[in-house]
């Protein structure tokens, strides 16, 4: 007995050595990664981080895991970090930057609104001037680069929109910054908790689609009482209001604005349906792009 058991016992010692060795995927991952693993605050981080360089459960599968995430858990375990890792900065009460990021949302439809009950030679210029510097503001968040293009286009569109349709469309376009600033942040606060409740990628794109459908169908009724309250046309308003809100979500969270710039360039074309056709590209594309758990990961 005590021969059979030495050969086991030092073939039980021989394989972890010889996969600490060389044969480690989980370790070779883990330097490629290191300063991902080693700033996150928890394995979520990690597994967000994971999915935006192109690793799926089937990758993990790979590493003798069942899914992403518990990848990510090995790899937090088998991160070095301080004694007192700092807390989530997600879950810090809300404060003066939350009412103040709403404050700054407010501005654009009051200032349009005073400008088309002031002046109406040029309430149009200011209504499509601050519901583009609006649109400008969230972008700033992602990775800290400013995506010119799409607000060059969003500047073409808001302003041909408002030559054709009059003043008051850019007005109702304005007026709608505020409920979309809400829906946004109800959105990203929403997918938040459920990333924090989900085990797999999978599991956590089936709980964030229905939420983006929820804000969607949030601000296209906004939208709808904005174009109303302006005196502007709900099909022309609302489908333009719809593009700028999703342009805004998927530059907030980082998205590959290609699709952006063509929708955006798509409903410059002077045809009652292109705008439409252009938001529902754009919502598929936002479908596919803010299910990802990487588009909620902090920066």
């Amino acid at each position: 007995m005590g021969d059979g058991a030495g050969p086991r016992a030092a073939g039980a010692d021989a394989t972890p050595g010889r996969r600490r060795a060389g044969g480690d995927p989980v370790k070779a991952l883990l330097h490629r990664h290191r300063e991902l693993c080693e700033r996150a605050v928890d394995p979520l981080e990690i597994a967000a981080g994971l999915e935006a360089h192109g690793i799926t459960d089937r990758t993990a599968a790979r590493f003798r895991h069942r899914d992403v995430f518990s990848l990510a858990e090995e790899l937090y375990a088998r991160s070095p970090r301080g004694e007192h890792p700092a807390g989530r900065p997600g879950r810090a009460p809300a404060g003066a930057p939350a009412f103040r990021g709403f404050g700054y949302a407010l501005l654009p439809g009051a200032l349009a609104f005073g400008a088309a009950a002031v002046g109406p030679a040029w309430a149009g210029p200011v209504a499509v001037a601050v519901t583009v510097a609006a649109l400008v503001w969230p972008g700033r968040s992602a990775g800290g680069r400013f995506p010119y293009t799409a607000h060059l286009l969003a500047a073409a569109l808001v302003g041909w929109a408002a030559h054709r349709h009059g003043a008051a469309l850019a007005v109702g376009l304005a007026l709608a910054v505020a409920p979309g600033h809400l829906a946004a942040a109800a959105f990203a606060a929403g997918a938040r908790a459920r990333l924090g409740g989900s085990r797999a990628l999978e599991d956590f794109a089936d709980r964030a689609r229905p939420l983006l459908f929820a804000a969607v169908a949030l601000f296209t009724a906004a939208a709808a009482g904005a174009a109303a309250l302006a005196g502007t046309a709900l099909p022309v308003a609302v489908p333009l209001a719809l593009l700028l809100f999703l342009t805004r979500l998927l530059l907030r969270h980082g998205a590959h604005r290609g699709p952006v710039g063509a929708a955006l360039a798509l409903a410059l074309i002077p045809v009652p349906a292109a705008a439409i056709a252009a938001a529902a590209g754009l919502l598929v594309h936002a479908l596919l792009a803010l299910s990802r758990a990487s588009a909620h990961a902090r920066p």
